[in-house]
């Protein structure tokens, strides 16, 4: 795995976790009740975004250390996923 793959790989895990992460403890504007004219209900009120995006990255460093071992250690190959047979 080079360097690219490596960095491409950790970006697809972060963002994909960061979509989980995101609605996990949201308070909105209508579960407060403090609905401000002109905005939605679901508008968020108090998000934390700073605080699940350093949640989201240590999350994701985890994931990606299990994923690049699994990939350099040889346990799944490219091969496993040949189900018509057409790789030598």
């Amino acid at each position: 795995m080079s360097i690219t793959s490596g960095l491409v790989l950790f970006s697809v895990i972060w963002f994909l976790t960061f979509l989980v992460v995101i609605p996990i403890r949201l308070q909105t504007q209508g579960d407060l009740g403090k609905i401000e004219p002109g905005t939605h209900a679901g508008a968020p009120e108090h998000h934390h975004l700073k605080k699940k995006a350093w949640i989201t990255t240590a999350i994701s460093f985890v994931l990606w250390i299990v994923i690049v071992g699994i990939i350099l250690s040889g346990w799944i190959t490219i091969r496993d996923f040949d189900w018509l047979g057409r790789m030598d």
